[in-house]
């Protein structure tokens, strides 16, 4: 079903009820969707540190009380830990699975960090006439983990993650002038052209999401991600950890247009 028109609280009802349990790219046109990372509150300070240090990746558009479910700004009456698609659950860095309701494991030491998503923009690159191939193909956006290295913050260092949208260079241009006005949902492209040059050595071979086609006299267009925290918690190793699964957003009832 294609819930693009769908409204905010009305899908994230359904996937609540676990009636939606797949990436959430392409839905609810207009409004900004949200990355997760979840950790115990002896790691908050380092990661809220993190996140300040490298905004371009991990954009934050609320973080919760401790020990708290819910939010007051961008989703009010959502569930943190029953609202999103699917989840990941990271112990010493490691990924121990994926679910589709977290409140099992929930403890009232946990911060929630909820981060811009470049889903958000998605429907203004449409508007614009610009395609988003991985909706046109129903498929997740692929992410790649790169050489970029993010500015450390206490325990928390790692690689920068990156989505990636085939474009042509016209196009291209007109993508870099729309998103650079939503930085609140990554902004602007941080590389566009050859991916080796940022160490990824197989377009077709993305770390998280799916493949997509690359047209003739296409070029790849790179914005930063929201996974990135999860190359960060594999590698900073916290005691536990819970993430969105890659592409399972939670979906809030903040339009775009106040994000820019």
């Amino acid at each position: 079903m294609d819930y693009a028109k769908s409204a905010p609280r009305e899908v994230r009802a359904l996937i609540r009820a676990e009636k939606i349990t797949g990436h959430t790219s392409g839905m609810c046109d207009g409004y900004a969707q949200a990355n997760l990372a979840v950790l115990p509150a002896e790691y908050a300070y380092d990661f809220l540190l993190f996140t300040q240090r490298n905004p371009k990746s991990c954009p934050v558009l609320e973080v919760s009380d401790r020990g708290s479910r819910s939010l007051k700004k961008i989703a009010p009456g959502a569930d943190i830990a029953r609202d999103i698609p699917r989840y990941r659950i990271y112990k010493n860095g490691v990924p121990e699975g994926e679910y589709t309701d977290v409140s099992k494991f929930w403890r009232e030491d946990f911060v929630s960090f909820l981060i811009g998503c470049s889903f958000s923009f998605e429907s203004e690159l449409i508007a614009g006439d610009i395609p988003v191939r991985h909706i046109e193909e129903g498929k997740n956006v692929p992410m790649y983990i790169t050489n970029i290295d993010c500015e450390s913050a206490g325990i928390f260092h790692g690689k920068m993650v990156v989505s990636m949208r085939p474009l042509l260079p016209e196009l291209a241009v007109r993508a870099v002038t729309l998103t650079a006005a939503m930085p609140r949902v990554h902004g602007a492209p941080v590389h566009i052209g050859d991916p080796e040059s940022i160490g990824i050595g197989d377009i077709a071979r993305p770390d998280f999401g799916d493949p997509v086609t690359i047209k003739q006299g296409e070029t790849p267009v790179f914005w930063a991600c929201g996974v990135t925290p999860q190359s960060v918690i594999m590698s900073a190793k916290p005691s536990i950890a819970i993430t969105h699964a890659p592409g399972h957003m939670l979906i809030t009832d903040i339009k775009n247009v106040l994000l820019k």
